[in-house]
């Protein structure tokens, strides 16, 4: 199944999904309200009405956690000249962080844009020690992100932190693929643009921590619920990691792209902004 929140023509949203080519009601506002039914997958089997109007927006607008995963990808662990790990390297975000698949990026002119396409992964069942079966079976399904940072807010301290939780600049969507229709263990193919010209291109079977692998590790320190939200790591060819660095700038289009899934198109709006003698 091909799942979306769209946006309704009063200006709200609505949980749905793609039944040939149009997209049909289902009984939530949003794919957050959907995952958290009892029985989302009989919902989503027995679609409402036609939508007269499918704008796909953040699919997943109220995750109770979202935790991600860096340097995860090989090639781009080698990028960084660090050693393979033996555990995920993890940081989190607020749901705040969050925008749409087609949302502007609003940042401050004078700080250090960088982008990462991400897979994502979202939670369709409560977990809690969970082995590696147990979390592939509780995967809602995928989609895409692009964990935009701020990289000179990163590098103020040892801890990623007020580099990755920046409001409304993680996009994510523009749909949620369910696992019988996609399997990253497989292999897909996570891209990224920016006007136009190929900065990233990484395969997920190259990851060093899996789906399933980096939601049976998160539970055994936390309890995921559904409608939980996980990055997967970044593939190389990220701004920082160019000879010089290549940071984001005003008005400049970032394309995000999973095969499966669908693309994130969304432009950085930066402006002059004075924060004082903390900044």
């Amino acid at each position: 199944m091909r799942l979306a929140s769209v946006r309704t023509p009063d200006g709200g949203a609505q949980a749905a999904v793609l039944d040939g080519e149009s997209w049909r009601g289902l009984p939530a506002e949003d794919l957050s309200q959907l995952f958290r039914l009892p029985d989302w997958r009989a919902a989503a089997a027995e679609p409402g009405d036609a939508l007269p109007r499918a704008e796909p927006v953040n699919p997943v607008p109220s995750p109770g956690k979202v935790i991600c995963c860096g340097l995860n990808y090989a090639e781009h662990i080698a990028e960084l000249g660090r050693e393979l790990p033996k555990f995920p390297t993890l940081f989190a975000k607020f749901a705040d962080t969050l925008t749409g698949p087609s949302d502007e990026i609003a940042l401050p002119a004078d700080v250090d844009v960088d982008w990462e396409a991400e897979l994502a992964v979202v939670v369709g069942r409560r977990l809690r020690g969970a082995c590696e079966r147990e979390a592939r079976e509780a995967i809602a399904g995928y989609t895409v992100a692009n964990d935009i940072s701020v990289r000179d807010w990163q590098a103020r301290t040892l801890q990623w932190f007020q580099g990755k939780a920046w409001d409304r600049t993680t996009p994510v969507g523009p749909v949620v693929v369910t696992p019988d229709e996609l399997d990253p263990e497989a292999g897909v193919e996570v891209t990224c643009e920016v006007n136009g010209q190929r900065m990233q291109q990484g395969n997920t079977r190259t990851l060093v921590f899996g789906a399933s692998a980096l939601l049976a590790y998160i539970s055994e320190f936390t309890v995921l619920r559904p409608g939980d939200l996980v990055l997967t790591g970044t593939p190389g060819g990220v701004g920082l990691g160019m000879t010089p660095p290549r940071f984001l700038r005003d008005g400049e289009v970032v394309r995000t792209s999973v095969d499966g899934i669908g693309t994130l198109q969304n432009t950085i709006r930066t402006q002059p902004t004075d924060r004082g003698e903390h900044s």
